[in-house]
């Protein structure tokens, strides 16, 4: 996606460590025109997969997983990192470590959302490491559903997220923009 290349280019910032910074666009402050283009085109690449819930880790995500559910036609979820007092008491329950916050996050949704018959493409702003998606999609097996797809604004191809959640799940993955190094200061982007 060009646009959304661009706008890396020009406005993200390698933090070192593997971070990118991207908060004057996607994860702090949300530029509403691109993130509908973000979910025009994950939900173009997968109208095929009969997606019937979106989910997704609160908060980064909510913003192209929204667009992407809208794209779609179904609702999203997204997994909340403390339990409100509207939740039921059981729950699906994981967790998974925060690369940005440096600990582990708790991960909950409830079963009033989540069901046996949903069909459920995961969206997140980064695939990394995998480990998130890969607590997404526990929640999802935990729930009796169908995980049907995995999508991303954002992937850095260089910490085998990919790899990672490949070995573990049969479904389809796509990364609107791949990043391949981000060592001594670049961002290099992959095909």
């Amino acid at each position: 996606m060009d646009e959304l290349r661009e706008r890396i280019a020009r406005e993200g910032r390698n933090l070192g460590r593997g971070i990118l910074k991207v908060d004057s666009f996607i994860n702090h402050q949300v530029d509403a025109s691109l993130m509908m283009a973000v979910g025009r085109e994950l939900g173009r690449r997968f109208s095929h997969v009969g997606v019937s819930k979106v989910l997704t880790a609160e908060i980064s995500g909510i913003a192209p997983a929204l667009t992407t559910a809208l794209a779609l036609g179904v609702p999203v979820i997204y997994a909340r990192k403390t339990k409100p007092i509207t939740m039921p008491e059981n729950v699906y329950r994981e967790t998974a470590p925060s690369h940005t916050k440096g600990h582990m996050v708790e991960l909950l949704v409830s079963p009033e959302v989540l069901q046996r018959h949903d069909r459920v493409l995961i969206v997140d702003d980064f695939l990394a490491t995998g480990q998130t998606i890969a607590a997404l999609a526990r929640i999802v097996h935990q729930s009796g559903a169908a995980l049907v797809g995995i999508g991303t604004v954002i992937e850095k191809t260089f910490e085998g997220g990919r790899a990672y959640l490949e070995s573990l799940y049969q479904v389809p993955i796509e990364s609107l923009v791949t990043i391949t190094d981000m060592s001594n200061g670049l961002i290099v982007f992959g095909q």
